[in-house]
């Protein structure tokens, strides 16, 4: 089996716990544009002024999670390529370290990671006729032409006003141990399509047909546990689906907890994954 999923799902919050929140939310306000939306003790909840995008909860000292399956990155998907553009002036004023720049044809990318080491994709889709049918044989990963995307702006010296209304969570890339496992649980049993596999190292898979809202690789991972209690980590990710008979769909193939949130699973890898219906 596999596109079960509803078009019209997507991705929602991702949970992270970190070391110092204070330090978090300094930098994910400044160097990132986010907004906090509320804060509660230790515990945080950022976004563009709409809905939570990124919720982050303080473990006092917690070491980062590298060398274990987990989060890769999670990707801001940017309304427009000026946008893009904006970001990275900003980034280029304020020196803000980077650890990639990338032309995926379907998208263009910008990567880095956050105190704790948790990775982050900052992106803006190319138009949907370009790519839509032809991510198998087209998705691929290039330098990105940083004048060409800087070409976009009028003043590259204005002002940086934070991340745009209509910011959202793209996609989420995980670190995982297995590919054949990852492709069953998350195709055969949470229902979306694959959408390309490159052998034992990666897969990518979405609803709707988009490029993907999921990926997992084990590049950094291959064979290693989820992180242990205590790490600077994953709390969850979230798919959302449109309504409760698309949920109720998911708990009949791969069954998992349900809580107020929703339904919560784990993949073979260890990775947490939370199912719930969009606001």
């Amino acid at each position: 089996m596999s596109g079960l999923l509803p078009d019209a799902t997507r991705m929602g919050a991702v949970h992270l716990t970190v070391a110092d929140l204070e330090r978090s939310l300094d930098w994910y306000r400044g160097p990132i544009g986010l907004r906090v939306h509320a804060r509660d003790g230790g515990t945080a909840r950022l976004g563009a002024g709409g809905e939570d995008l990124l919720v982050l909860r303080e473990l006092p000292g917690a070491p980062p999670a590298d060398g274990h399956t987990g989060l890769f990155h999670f990707a801001l998907l940017l309304p427009s390529r000026p946008d893009l553009a904006r970001w990275l002036a900003h980034a280029a004023r304020n020196r803000v370290p980077l650890t990639g720049l990338s032309d995926h044809w379907v998208s263009e990318a910008i990567y880095l990671r956050d105190p704790d080491h948790h990775g982050i994709e900052i992106y803006a889709d190319r138009p949907r006729q370009l790519w839509e049918g032809r991510v198998r044989e087209g998705m691929t990963t290039l330098p990105l032409d940083t004048n060409d995307l800087l070409g976009e702006l009028a003043d590259p010296e204005a002002p940086f006003e934070g991340l745009p209304a209509g910011t959202t969570i793209g996609h989420v890339h995980l670190r995982v141990a297995d590919i054949p496992e990852t492709i069953r649980f998350y195709r055969d049993g949470l229902g979306f399509e694959l959408v390309a596999a490159l052998g034992s190292q990666a897969a990518f898979l979405s609803a709707g047909g988009y490029h993907h809202h999921f990926a997992g690789n084990t590049w950094e991972s291959a064979g290693a546990a989820f992180a242990p209690d205590g790490s600077a980590t994953l709390e969850r990710m979230t798919v959302l689906v449109p309504d409760g008979g698309a949920l109720d769909a998911v708990e009949a193939r791969l069954g998992g907890e349900r809580t107020p949130d929703g339904l919560a699973l784990r993949d073979p890898s260890g990775n947490p994954v939370l199912v719930a219906t969009a606001a």
